[in-house]
Parts: C-alpha cells; sequence; structure tokens
C-alpha cells in the first residue's frame, strides 16, 4: 500500500491529537506547591520582614548556621549573648513542601539555637530566622543542606 497525501495529513493530525491527549493529562497530574497559602496575607506584611533584615544586617556579626551527625545550631549574632531571645524558624524545602518545618524556640544564653537533626530530612533547606530581642524584632534568610 502506498501513503499518499492524504493518509500522511490523517497521520499527522492523529499523531497531534494524542500528543494534545497526552499534554493534558500530564498537566492534570502537575503538582503545583505555593511557597504560602496565605501569600496575599505574607505580601502585606513584608514590611517587617525587609525592616527585621536591615536590623540583623547591622549587627556585628551574620547568623551562622551548623550542623553535626545530632543537632543543627543556629548560633544569632553577637549582641544576642545574655539576652532573652525568642525565635520562629522556618525550615522552608523549596522542593517538597512535606518536608517544611515551623518551630519557634528560645535562644540559650550565648544566643544559641539547637534543633534535634534527627527531626529533620535530608535535602537542601532556606532557613528563615526571626527572632525579637529586647522588643526588637530580627529577621535572616540562610541556604542550608542538611545532609
Amino acid at each position: 500500500m502506498t501513503f499518499n497525501w492524504g493518509h500522511k495529513v490523517t497521520l499527522g493530525f492523529s499523531a497531534f491529537v494524542l500528543f494534545m491527549f497526552f499534554m493534558v493529562y500530564k498537566s492534570m497530574h502537575t503538582d503545583f506547591q505555593l511557597v504560602s497559602k496565605e501569600y496575599y496575607k505574607d505580601e502585606l506584611a513584608y514590611q517587617q520582614v525587609i525592616d527585621g533584615t536591615n536590623r540583623a544586617n547591622k549587627l556585628s556579626t551574620a547568623v551562622t548556621i551548623t550542623q553535626s551527625n545530632d543537632m543543627l545550631t543556629i548560633q544569632l549574632p553577637a549582641e544576642m549573648k545574655g539576652k532573652q531571645a525568642s525565635a520562629s524558624i522556618w525550615l522552608y524545602c523549596p522542593t517538597d513542601d512535606k518536608k517544611d518545618q515551623r518551630l519557634t524556640l528560645t535562644a540559650d544564653a550565648d544566643g544559641k539555637l539547637l534543633i534535634a537533626r534527627k527531626t529533620i530530612a535530608a535535602g537542601s533547606y532556606v532557613v528563615k530566622t526571626s527572632w525579637n530581642a529586647d522588643g526588637t524584632a530580627f529577621y535572616n534568610e540562610q541556604p542550608v543542606r542538611v545532609q
């Protein structure tokens, strides 16, 4: 059997229709994750993040994150030593929202925040730390890879 132009047009159109059905199927089964379910409310309060970041950048040292086999340690700047600092930490995993964690911790006398390593799944995170010391709010974001 020989293929004439009518057969070729029919095969081409059929291939296009099958491709479109495949693309619709794939798009229906794609998981879309938002950073926040309440993104509009978060956007209205973003000025507090900007102000807290500016205050944290003016401190003499930056927030440092270290990890050992059993602990993830967030060291607040040197000015926070000896102050009552309460912190809200968001371990944000950009690739999987099921790994996200929000924690509320109180810094010890050295300005350290300790998180048990066994409670954190391995992966890449953005550690969003907002803390309050003596009525002043500070904010810091840092990427970290938990092994």
